[in-house]
């Protein structure tokens, strides 16, 4: 009985500590090619946007559009993005990215749930729901960018003077 603990005990250990195919030891050390600024403008923000403009409606003077995959692979790009977006949150956890443990944890975690959620709706390929997780992950990150870029009126604003908000009604310009 005790040897059997034993090796219970030890089982979890080795495949998180070796190479299966190799049987060598696994290096856990990260090596960050970019900081947060750049997993924003290049990772998480294009994904956002595939994922945003993927369904919706225009209305215009010739009615209504209403926009939504139509193909394999547009369901495929959006699909794609909802991964990358759950997984940003994952990457803003990284130690040398995380700016607190507080909220900046709390808000990178809920952009990983908020990410799998859009995952589901991508894989039902339901363009409602798809529309509903994209209003959820506006949300997660409008709430961030509420604590750590205040300058921004939404994550892919490219403004960084908070002097050029111009209130909706165009007073005040």
């Amino acid at each position: 009985m005790r040897l059997r603990t034993l090796v219970l005990l030890a089982l979890p250990l080795g495949p998180a500590a070796c190479d299966p195919a190799s049987g060598d030891r696994v290096s856990t050390r990260y090596d960050p090619v970019t900081d947060v600024q750049g997993i924003m403008l290049s990772v998480l923000e294009p994904a956002a946007e595939t994922y945003w403009d993927a369904v919706g409606w225009i209305l215009d003077f010739d009615g209504e559009t209403y926009v939504r995959p139509q193909t394999e692979e547009e369901w495929e790009a959006v699909l794609h993005s909802a991964y990358v977006v759950a997984e940003a949150g994952n990457l803003l956890m990284m130690p040398d990215r995380a700016l607190d443990a507080g909220p900046w944890m709390a808000h990178s975690r809920d952009l990983v749930e908020v990410g799998r959620r859009a995952i589901a709706a991508a894989e039902a390929r339901d363009p409602q729901a798809v529309f509903d997780a994209g209003a959820e992950v506006y949300v997660v990150c409008s709430e961030c960018h509420a604590s750590y870029a205040l300058e921004t009126l939404r994550p892919n604003d490219e403004r960084t003077d908070s002097t050029a908000v111009v209130p909706p009604d165009g007073a005040g310009s």
